[in-house]
């Protein structure tokens, strides 16, 4: 049963998800928000809402080093997995404002993450609210500097005239998806955890933070292979930096996350350090300011290798 758990939750999560951005837009739409704004925080918000509500569930159920470690695996598998498959279908450039604001702001995150855990081995109220005024910083920031929309994700222009109905059903089901599907994948990966012998540290590294990650997965490498515009690096990034700001500072601003896991501190956030680090190299490496496929070759591998490391530490 705990297999099956996990499987319905993650399906749930990606269709909660789908439904949550969708409605969220189309209500946007009605309040007159404009598009920038639309593509910058409502949707960046609702795309996180399945990684917070999971880490919301695991530490209101006293697993800890899930909701820490779905973030922790989640900007892994961004960097590791979303963006070195991507890159293996199609190339992706790298624009001036990776290195001058994204990577900084992702690599501030990290650190301040790191430093609020190893201080006094805990997330607390406080350091939850920093992380989240931070990301709202970081937010109004980005709107007022975006001079067009042409650097954003689409936004779906048919929402517009969705029906308030239609809107009301879509939010329903999104939220009843996101909350029984976290329900249940907190539940079958502590399951699995207890049965395969390993921490729950190890399942929410790998198995939740894939999990949590396949949307975005999909999503990328669909447009890569119709070479459309593929997901930006600039999202990718962005999407690490939600992960922190928004998902473990309310989480923890809801109910302290103590680290239980010794691993987490020692290594499983030292690789989300490293896989940081590593986009910023490769960009700087020939062909300079593209992320190819022999690079994406090289994440995917050095991905594979922090997954085995993790299940045999």
């Amino acid at each position: 049963m705990s297999v099956v758990y996990l499987i319905l939750g993650f399906v749930l999560l990606v269709v909660g998800g789908e439904f949550l951005v969708r409605s969220s837009v189309a209500m946007s739409f009605k309040l007159n928000i404009s598009k920038i704004v639309i593509g910058m925080t409502v949707v960046s918000f609702a795309t996180s809402a399945p990684e917070l509500l999971v880490s919301l569930q695991a530490a209101l159920k006293g697993s800890p080093a899930i909701a820490i470690n779905n973030v922790v695996g989640s900007n892994i598998a961004n960097i590791g997995l979303v963006l070195g498959i991507t890159a293996i279908v199609g190339a992706i450039a790298i624009d001036k404002s990776f290195y001058k604001l994204t990577w900084p702001v992702m690599m501030l995150f990290s650190i301040a993450l790191y430093y609020f855990l190893w201080n006094d081995n805990q997330l607390v109220a406080f350091e939850g609210l920093v992380l989240f005024v931070g990301l709202i910083v970081f937010i109004i920031y980005l709107i007022k500097t975006q001079k067009s929309t042409d650097d954003l994700e689409e936004v779906d222009d048919t929402l517009a005239v969705v029906s308030n109905f239609k809107i009301g059903i879509w939010l329903l089901i999104g939220a009843a998806a996101l909350y029984f599907g976290s329900e249940w994948l907190v539940k079958g990966a502590t399951q699995i955890a207890k049965s395969l012998g390993v921490s729950e540290a190890v399942i929410g590294v790998t198995m939740i933070a894939i999990g949590t990650s396949v949307p975005e997965l999909a999503a990328s490498v669909i447009a890569a292979a119709k070479k459309e515009k593929a997901i930006s690096l600039g999202n990718l990034i962005g999407s690490n930096i939600f992960n922190i700001g928004s998902v473990l500072g309310l989480t923890s601003m809801i109910k302290t996350i103590p680290v239980t896991e010794s691993l987490i501190l020692s290594r499983d956030i030292f690789w989300m350090l490293i896989f940081a680090a590593l986009v910023l190299v490769l960009g700087l490496l020939p062909k300079q300011h593209e992320i190819e496929k022999i690079k994406g070759f090289g994440l995917v591998l050095i991905y594979a290798v922090f997954i085995i490391l993790v299940f045999n530490g």
